[in-house]
């Protein structure tokens, strides 16, 4: 068996190298919201969402520190992550771009607790609670206890490749 030395890099990766490589993984979409003291809402588009335990149930989404979005969720404990079925890549445009109220360009409703479900946009909603916020250079990796989910089985919104794309839902598939 061959045991191979780390590679040494010459130099930093650009920004533009690390967008390539990142876009080259597909992933599904996530609309993440919350609402901050005021209950104002506030959401944006999220590919960054992981699994980190199923007990008990708790998930991770990765947030610009500088988004509004984030400073809700830091200061009211509460999200939602909303995971887009194809019929939602509208909402997925709009939660990513700067219009400035995205909220009045969907339909949405609270959930159980408070925080926005987009539930005619996506195939499946889950409420959570923060556990714990980890600084990472501009980025927050906020950690959520789930506390509510709602799911139906739908196909899945993809983006990879800069690209959105669908993951069929086949005969037979459990939920």
């Amino acid at each position: 068996m061959t045991t191979l030395a780390p590679a040494r890099l010459s130099q930093r990766p650009t920004d533009a190298e690390h967008r390539v490589l990142m876009s080259s993984f597909p992933t599904g979409v996530t609309v993440v919201t919350s609402v901050d003291g005021a209950g104002r809402p506030h959401g944006l588009t999220c590919t960054s969402l992981a699994s980190v335990s199923v007990q008990p149930p708790t998930i991770l989404v990765c947030l610009n520190v500088a988004s509004g979005t984030y400073a809700a969720i830091a200061q009211t404990g509460a999200f939602a992550v909303n995971l887009l079925r194809p019929a939602g890549r509208r909402a997925a445009e709009i939660f990513s771009s700067a219009v400035p109220d995205r909220f009045s360009a969907v339909r949405w409703e609270p959930s159980p607790a408070g925080v926005p479900w987009l539930a005619e946009d996506s195939f499946a909603m889950a409420e959570c609670r923060v556990s714990a916020i980890h600084l990472a250079a501009d980025h927050a990796i906020v950690v959520g206890a789930v506390d509510e989910i709602r799911h139906r089985t739908e196909p899945v919104l993809m983006y990879g490749m800069r690209r959105f794309s669908r993951w069929p839902v086949h005969e037979g598939d459990q939920s």
